[in-house]
């Protein structure tokens, strides 16, 4: 997968964490938590559902290598051997 789907795949599973985001509205450098407000709950939420659909089991202490769009989508890249 490349890395403009994996950002389309990482911003649907996000938007089903915290449906009240707008996905058009999420920049690269938007932080999870500081900027789109999600806790440490949904946090864990999206690392399973992103677990479940990747098949990516992500480590909490890579947790802050996700923190951003742009740095989820390097992370599971990398992790799922894309682009």
């Amino acid at each position: 997968m490349n890395q403009t789907g994996m950002r389309a795949l990482f911003l649907e599973e996000l938007t089903r964490i915290a449906p009240d985001i707008d996905p058009a509205e999420v920049s690269d450098e938007d932080h999870l938590q500081d900027d789109l407000e999600l806790d440490s709950m949904d946090v864990l939420n999206l690392v399973t559902a992103l677990h479940l659909r990747l098949g990516i089991s992500i480590p909490e202490a890579d947790y802050t290598k996700i923190a951003t769009t742009a740095a989820a989508v390097r992370y599971l890249s990398a992790a799922a051997g894309g682009e």
